[in-house]
């Protein structure tokens, strides 16, 4: 009997780190591993975060794989399986899925997988910093094998035992790792062997946010974009993407009205923004961005008729 592939469903709120843990896990653990990604947005930001990894990327975008998507998301499995006989997958989901709908498809629908585990990855800064939980976060606490409370130097140490007692109300039998970066030993994630059998789960799935995108091929004032970045309005819960500077391009992560930058190889700059009620914000968000634009564009001619002035 050809033994089932394992899935590994990574899921938790916008933001928390999921794909940094995808990052982690491909720079840690030598296997032949598969990833389905399922992104939030008309750019697939963390995809290209990913590419150029050796492994097998399947992307699922422009809805959610625990109900719009999930013929795509079986056809997608089941050509990985096919074509790459990958020895486990793992399964990035948008930050609004619910994992029991979709731990109900993989059971239904995919007879030759086995669940391995549902892995939730939770910000300890944003638990700290927005208290109350919405309907989809609850039930991606509630329905993990293994809790990770990441980004824990973003808090006092005082702090993270009330997290972890928060957590383990709502789930009482999952693992809680503390993570910085999500920076975990991958074996601790894998060969879990948590197969569940549930009954359909009553899916309500309700988006509460919007997204849209913004690209360029122009060069950025840093300076510009920093200050950008910190004046974002408190609806713009995520912003992510690439982002060119004389100096270098950068990818950008924005959570909450936390920030950084860190150096990644791109021809284009490429963001993405989501949070609730935003699509009115794009008339006030993109000409910002084009003025940063501008800005560069001003300093680098300045520079160059300093350059050609008659001594």
């Amino acid at each position: 009997m050809t033994p089932r592939t394992p899935i590994t469903l990574v899921t938790g709120p916008l933001g928390t780190g999921k794909t940094t843990l995808l990052r982690h896990i491909l720079r840690t653990r030598p296997a032949k591993i598969a990833i389905v990604m399922n992104e939030f947005g008309e750019i697939a930001i963390d995809t290209k975060v990913i590419e150029g990894k050796n492994v097998r990327i399947a992307e699922l975008g422009g809805g959610c794989v625990c109900c719009s998507l999930v013929g795509e998301f079986e056809a997608a499995v089941n050509e990985i399986i096919e074509k790459v006989a990958p020895e486990m997958i793992i399964v990035e989901t948008t930050g609004l899925a619910e994992p029991e709908a979709l731990v109900f498809n993989i059971q239904e629908a995919l007879p030759q997988c086995r669940l391995d585990g549902v892995v939730s990855v939770i910000d300890a800064d944003m638990l700290v910093r927005f208290p109350e939980l919405g309907h989809t976060t609850r039930l991606q606490i509630e329905g993990a094998d293994i809790l990770l409370l990441n980004k824990i130097d973003l808090v006092q140490a005082t702090q993270i035992e009330p997290l972890e007692t928060k957590l383990r109300e709502i789930n009482p039998t999952a693992a809680i790792v503390r993570t910085e970066r999500c920076r975990i030993n991958p074996e601790l994630l894998f060969g879990i062997g948590q197969e569940k059998k549930i009954a359909r789960p009553e899916h309500q799935h309700q988006l509460e946010f919007e997204s849209f995108t913004f690209s360029s091929d122009k060069i950025f004032s840093r300076d510009c974009f920093e200050a950008f970045a910190d004046s974002l309005p408190a609806n713009v819960l995520r912003a992510k993407g690439f982002i060119r500077f004389p100096d270098g391009a950068q990818l950008f992560n924005f959570v909450a009205g936390r920030w950084d930058l860190e150096p990644f190889e791109t021809s284009e700059t490429e963001l993405v923004f989501i949070g609730r009620k935003i699509t009115a914000l794009k008339s006030a968000i993109v000409p910002a961005l084009n003025e940063c634009a501008a800005k560069n564009d001003e300093v680098r001619m300045t520079n160059v008729e300093g350059m050609t002035k008659p001594k």
